[in-house]
């Protein structure tokens, strides 16, 4: 694979793209006017409906946006065979009234959610604007597809959604994140996320002293769940994001919740840990007859691997070695999850360095945007004629 992004890297239009992106300025700039669009979690067609007026400015072809907010755009190919998906997610951990204001410091641009995922973003419509700036060749269609719940609680679902409606016109998916320059992601970790519920009778915390209170109940069963035993390898992991519930501090609690994220990289292992909550949960319940707890998974997220020696994941290499990035190959959740569980080739790649994500002073460092673009660019050139290598 080397070879062919050699080829491409010596391309005339392409080299004259590769020059252009040489200014990461054009991409700061539109990654703020993304990050300036509040896009919390199943709320993100505000952000939508601006990507899709970027799309058809372009020229793109079958500009939408589905019921979900999923925004598609299509650059037809030269043949009829199954193109490439490329796509970013739009939506964001913060909710909509977060103050998105920028700040410059030093090499740093600081702002709620501009790495992850306002930068994704901007490269998404960056490298459509090369294909149709340069009239860059495509011997298959290019899907470019800015999609919805890819954080928390949205499960994927509008990755789902895009391969579900997708599926039969694709053979590859390349999934761009704002951050991590140089991580490619080829092995999805699977991931369950559950929602466990307490309720009890309640009362006065003098009067009624001494009646189950779901709170609790609630952190008795979140102190097992700690002591839980997990694989360093096959790597696992669990982690209780929040407990809420209770009414005042003098009152015994009636409703108490918590989530529960559970992760790792072998589906065995996380069989395994999901049926060991079960039976925690189990235990608790029946030494607390008074307390109805439930258990409702909110999150499903497959796992799924291309190996290391696949062309794609070489042509990520090379691309990505080609403008002088260190790869770092990863394990980790993300859009790339539902390709590679269903058995079709997906890559997730980073465009710059970055930190503090999903905090309110993440951070990007712009330089590297250019190197991540250029790299961008080769792959999809590379990834779009796998088939025909």
């Amino acid at each position: 694979m080397k070879a062919v992004v050699q080829q491409w890297y010596t391309h005339p239009a392409v080299r004259a793209a590769l020059t252009d992106l040489a200014d990461y300025r054009p991409t700061l700039a539109t990654a703020i006017e993304i990050q300036q669009v509040p896009a919390p979690t199943f709320a993100e067609r505000p952000r939508s409906l601006l990507v899709s007026q970027r799309m058809q400015a372009l020229g793109l072809h079958d500009v939408e946006v589905d019921d979900l907010g999923n925004v598609y755009g299509r650059r037809p190919g030269s043949t009829a065979r199954p193109g490439l998906l490329i796509s970013a997610h739009l939506d964001t951990v913060f909710p909509a009234d977060t103050d998105l204001s920028i700040r410059y410091e030093g090499e740093r641009v600081y702002g709620p959610g501009i790495g992850d995922n306002s930068a994704g973003v901007a490269g998404l419509l960056r490298l459509a604007e090369m294909y149709q700036r340069f009239d860059l060749p495509n011997t298959s269609d290019i899907w470019f597809v800015a999609n919805v719940g890819e954080e928390g609680l949205g499960d994927l679902r509008g990755m789902r959604r895009v391969v579900e409606r997708l599926r039969t016109r694709l053979s590859t998916v390349v999934v761009i994140e704002g951050c991590d320059f140089g991580s490619l992601h080829h092995q999805a970790i699977g991931v369950r996320r559950f929602r466990i519920e307490a309720t009890g009778p309640g009362g006065h915390s003098w009067g009624n002293f001494g009646t189950p209170s779901a709170i609790h109940v609630l952190v008795r069963l979140a102190a097992r769940l700690t002591e839980l035993q997990v694989p360093s390898s096959p790597r696992t992991t669990f982690n209780i994001g929040t407990i809420s519930g209770g009414t005042s501090v003098n009152t015994i609690a009636q409703h108490a919740n918590m989530l529960l994220d559970l992760r790792s990289v072998s589906s065995a292992a996380l069989t395994d840990l999901v049926n060991e909550v079960y039976r925690l949960v189990e235990e608790v319940a029946l030494e607390y007859p008074d307390v109805h707890i439930q258990l409702t998974k909110v999150g499903d997220r497959p796992s799924g691997a291309i190996p290391r020696e696949h062309p794609l994941v070489q042509a990520a290499v090379a691309a990505y070695q080609m403008v002088g990035a260190q790869i770092s190959f990863q394990q980790s959740s993300t859009d790339a999850n539902i390709p590679l569980s269903l058995g079709m080739p997906a890559v997730c790649v980073g465009l710059t360095d970055g930190g503090n994500a999903h905090r309110t002073d993440e951070y990007i460092l712009p330089f590297n945007l250019s190197r991540g673009m250029q790299a961008l660019l080769l792959l999809s050139l590379a990834a779009n004629t796998l088939e025909t290598i």
